[in-house]
């Protein structure tokens, strides 16, 4: 069976939410809890663990609305100084859907560690 090729530079079975770097200490301090998206269409579930190096985050709560919703203190709680600066960041590509996600960070654990070293796919598919 012929293995299709990954787009994400992610080892298999680990997923990513983009932060600016400026962000992400700030997110592994559990200082930042939220995060304002646009997309087109929902890329977290609730629940679901995506990596952030050392550790992941968990997703606790996904909610959609408008953009006229969004509020100085959403935009605040997320890192950013204020709705205009969370927007330039926020606001790239085509999604047009608003989304507020609530998570937190875990950091990696013995049962749990951080990333696993880098293995290409060509040597995946030999074993």
């Amino acid at each position: 069976m012929q293995q299709r090729a990954r787009r994400s530079a992610q080892p298999l079975g680990r997923r990513l939410v983009q932060f600016v770097r400026a962000l992400r200490d700030r997110v592994r301090s559990g200082e930042v809890t939220t995060s304002v998206r646009l997309w087109q269409r929902p890329k977290v579930r609730i629940g679901g663990r995506y990596s952030l190096p050392p550790g992941d985050i968990v997703v606790t709560k996904l909610s959609e609305m408008s953009l006229a919703d969004v509020t100085p203190e959403m935009a605040r709680r997320s890192g950013f100084s204020g709705i205009v600066d969370l927007l330039k960041v926020a606001k790239h590509g085509a999604g047009r859907r608003v989304f507020f996600v609530e998570f937190r960070f875990v950091p990696p654990s013995k049962d749990r560690p951080g990333l696993r070293p880098k293995t290409s796919l060509a040597r995946r598919s030999r074993r």
